[in-house]
């Protein structure tokens, strides 16, 4: 989770925006992120389903190439540079940087389709993208503030990822099954508290501006691992083994 709204303090949530606003500035975060899923998907069915574009991340041998270390990763390196450099970059760059971390995250991502049957792969993300929508709606329209669930849910997530790198030298499957069901509360609670915070945030920016168009891109960023830890953390539980 990726606190972008604070890098910009020239952000006035306390200005009166119409609806058509807020509805506007959400309606470019979803633009945003549902491209760069289109990139992610495309890109990692097209090398997970060609041996021979496979053969640039996996040695014949065994193990990953250089290539495949590369796209495994860099693409904490590239959330890293969006988030601290975000007022130092323009939108075009920001943008630009996204475009490239979401084709990298289709290479990384291409893997899970020699771990994983097709039709599996293909059943989970419909189950995701439907609980992304239901969150999401939820997020949007709720009175309730989850403001302190946020907090709540982050530290849930940072407990996540040491486990998961504990697990890493353990190997336990049955802690890798709890790391996934406690994923999947997280990254569904995340996805209904990241559009709450992203519709406060676009009742406060101008339209069209620079600042706008930045915060935008960072929301897609945020909404996008949402959907894309939720998916891995899905498939680990329900997705066929090869």
């Amino acid at each position: 989770m990726i606190d972008f709204s604070k890098n910009n303090s020239n952000v006035e949530t306390s200005g009166i925006q119409t609806k058509d606003a807020v509805s506007t500035f959400l309606a470019n975060v979803f633009t945003y992120m549902g491209g760069a899923l289109a990139i992610t998907g495309l890109l990692a069915y097209w090398f997970g389903s060609t041996p021979s574009l496979m053969t640039y991340l996996i040695n014949p041998m065994g193990g990953a190439t250089l290539l495949g270390y590369v796209v495994m990763f860099s693409p904490l390196a590239f959330v890293l540079v969006m988030s601290f450099a975000f007022n130092k970059l323009s939108s075009f760059a920001l943008l630009g940087l996204f475009v490239v971390y979401a084709a990298v995250m289709g290479l990384s991502m291409s893997f899970i389709f020699l771990a994983y049957t097709t039709s599996s792969i293909a059943s989970t993300f419909f189950i995701t993208a439907a609980t992304f929508g239901v969150m999401a709606v939820l997020g949007y329209t709720t009175k309730q503030d989850l403001t302190k669930f946020g907090s709540i849910l982050f530290m849930a997530l940072i407990g996540i990822i040491i486990a998961s790198i504990v697990n890493m030298f353990l190997s336990n499957g049955m802690l890798d099954i709890i790391i996934s069901c406690v994923g999947v509360l997280v990254f569904t609670g995340l996805t209904a508290y990241d559009v709450q915070k992203l519709k406060r945030i676009g009742a406060g920016v101008e339209y069209g501006s620079e600042s706008s168009n930045k915060l935008a891109i960072m929301g897609a960023l945020n909404l996008y691992l949402d959907f894309v830890n939720l998916f891995m953390m899905l498939l680990r539980l329900f997705g066929d083994r090869r």
